[in-house]
């Protein structure tokens, strides 16, 4: 009785130890979710500089020298969305610090009715129109300029389109912006220059 017993019991593991694994599911990243399965681009562009180009120093911590101006976020447009946008929000990276990418502006719930933004924005947490800055990673609302420590960096500019008006508060940071427009992004669009230092 024991040898039919331990052969039943030897079968049984040797069947589960050929048998093959079931695949792992890889929990889905927010970076991923942010990207629509059919992505309908936007087109992004400044009247400041082209795709790839230098900022101009105006709109960098440096500042420009005949003007003394600084820190001036450029004006941005960008194309027709798709039908049933509610709202857009915008955000602007480093993406060579190097500490990892730094969020040089977050804002959003910008009234789908826009189709881009003047130079020169507030950095009040709400302006005018509805829109509201987020922080930034230098802990501020609002725009900060290119700044780099040395060498040339790459930024980006993320436009992207939303079907509601999203119902976080002023302040909130690109993860927090990132965590609620997750299910919700109709379409976006990049632009991206340069700057040295």
């Amino acid at each position: 009785m024991k040898r039919i017993y331990y052969f039943v019991m030897l079968t049984a593991l040797l069947v589960s130890a050929c048998s093959p694994a079931a695949p792992a599911v890889p929990e889905q990243t927010i970076s991923e979710a942010l990207t629509p399965d059919e992505t309908v681009s936007i087109s992004i562009t400044s009247s400041a500089f082209a795709e790839g180009q230098p900022i101009p120093p105006i709109h960098a911590c440096t500042g420009d020298a005949a003007s003394s101006l600084k820190d001036v976020s450029p004006e941005l447009s960008w194309s027709e969305p798709p039908a049933g946008t509610q709202s857009f929000a915008l955000v602007m990276d480093d993406l060579d610090s190097p500490g990892g990418i730094w969020v040089h502006w977050v804002i959003f719930n910008i009234p789908a009715s826009a189709r881009g933004l003047p130079e020169s924005m507030p950095a009040n947490d709400i302006l005018s129109d509805g829109s509201m800055n987020g922080n930034n990673s230098w802990g501020r609302t609002g725009y900060g300029g290119p700044c780099p420590p040395s060498g040339t960096h790459r930024y980006v500019f993320k436009i992207y389109a939303l079907d509601e008006v999203l119902g976080i508060s002023a302040g909130a940071n690109k993860g927090e912006l990132e965590k609620a427009m997750v299910g919700h992004i109709l379409a976006q669009g990049e632009l991206s220059g340069t700057f040295t230092r």
